[in-house]
């Protein structure tokens, strides 16, 4: 699987895409605990998102002590959708 497809794999799920707004509309910036209470989701269940997120590139990981922060990536999520996105638009049409 490549990068791109593993970007839209991690999107395809709607849990997924909240957390990603969540994180935008949040600072950018969450712990996985603030995530997991956000959502109601077990550990399990919220750790096992993160880490597909984390893999596709959309989401990294600050650790500062023994706190550890999943930060948006965002630039990585508009360069490829954005990209997918172009095939779409008609020639001459602005982005």
């Amino acid at each position: 699987m490549d990068a791109e497809d593993r970007i839209f794999a991690a999107l395809a799920h709607p849990s997924r895409r909240q957390i990603l707004l969540t994180l935008r509309f949040r600072g950018g910036r969450m712990t996985a605990g603030e995530i997991a209470d956000r959502f109601g989701c077990t550990w399990p269940t919220t750790s096992r998102h993160l880490g597909l997120l984390r893999q596709a590139g959309l989401v990294s990981v600050e650790r500062r002590g023994r706190e550890r922060a999943y930060v948006l990536e965002r630039a990585r999520l508009d360069a490829c959708v954005g990209r997918w996105l172009a095939w779409f638009a008609d020639e001459g049409e602005e982005e």
